[in-house]
């Protein structure tokens, strides 16, 4: 749903460059944009390769 604030494997802080991520992806590739990002760690890359960002589809079903 939300992108976790750290890596799951190393623990490292990651979830302020998301947004920087998203920005970067509408012009280059993935791999490309990790790389310009310095994201090193493949556990790390990990991370923003397989978020799916579900939090617009969760909240067509929520009640306010």
């Amino acid at each position: 749903m939300l992108f976790p604030v750290r890596c799951f494997t190393c623990g490292s802080v990651i979830g302020d460059r998301y947004e920087e991520y998203v920005e970067l992806l509408k012009k280059n590739k993935p791999g490309a944009t990790l790389d310009k990002m310095g994201i090193k760690r493949y556990c790390c890359r990990r991370m923003f390769l397989s978020h799916i960002d579900l939090v617009g589809e969760v909240t067509k079903y929520m009640r306010f």
